[in-house]
């Protein structure tokens, strides 16, 4: 793979990397027990109004739906740059073949090549 591409996809990727975990901190916590791993807020449950309780757990429901995605794009994107650092980047998970630069392109994070999707 040529240096250029490299390098383009590998501050691409920083600042994906950014983004995510800023998206991250707005709905959820880092865990302290586990590397990599967040944790949705908790909502505040109201005593005594069962409707606005519903709806809080409604709503931490669908942030934790929205914590999961990002936490998994994150981790695909940390995934990336570090093969970038130990110059195994582009190799597909599954068959081992180069991955089109087009999809590097396309998806910086791509584990897989077009034929193995």
């Amino acid at each position: 793979m040529d240096t250029e591409l490299l390098n383009t996809v590998k501050e691409t990727l920083k600042k994906e990397k950014a983004l995510l975990e800023q998206e991250l901190s707005s709905i959820a916590a880092k865990d302290p027990r586990v590397a990599g791993d967040w944790d949705s807020k908790h909502p505040r449950v109201p005593e005594g109004n069962e409707e606005e309780a519903a709806d809080e757990v409604e709503e931490y429901e669908e942030r934790n739906l929205v914590e999961q995605t990002l936490e998994t794009r994150l981790r695909d994107v940390v995934s990336a740059l570090a093969k970038i650092a130990n110059n195994a980047y582009g190799t597909c998970e599954k068959c081992g073949a180069q991955i089109q630069k087009e999809r590097l392109v396309a998806v910086p994070s791509a584990r897989t090549c077009e034929h193995c999707m």
